[in-house]
């Protein structure tokens, strides 16, 4: 029964950044999050911090003739933790100082 359990735990998805990146934009995509606020050709993400068991990202606005705005300025418009293994996503929660986890929520 043990070792059932460990084979388990071993067969887990392992998220290397490239795969935690592209997990959380599939997600934002999927749940239209931008869709009535920015363009997400609009958008860069930036790794914030890298953990054994997370990383977390920064989405900014990218200013350009495209996307317009100050291009000397990229501000942060949400942050995001993905954790590398059970693919469970979280959002910042600035006022409060915490991470929540991130349920679907449509047109943010």
């Amino acid at each position: 029964m043990v070792s059932t359990v460990t084979v388990q735990a071993r067969s887990k998805k392992h998220l290397d950044e490239d795969g935690a990146l592209n997990l959380l934009l599939s997600t934002l995509k999927r749940d239209h999050v931008y869709d009535k606020r920015i363009s997400l050709d609009c958008v860069t993400f930036e790794t914030e911090e890298t953990t054994r068991i997370s990383f977390e990202f920064a989405l900014r606005e990218k200013h350009s003739a495209k996307c317009g705005g100050d291009p000397d300025t990229n501000p942060v418009i949400d942050r995001y933790r993905v954790s590398r293994v059970g693919e469970r996503i979280e959002i910042y929660d600035a006022p409060n100082d915490s991470w929540q986890s991130y349920k679907p929520m449509t047109g943010k």
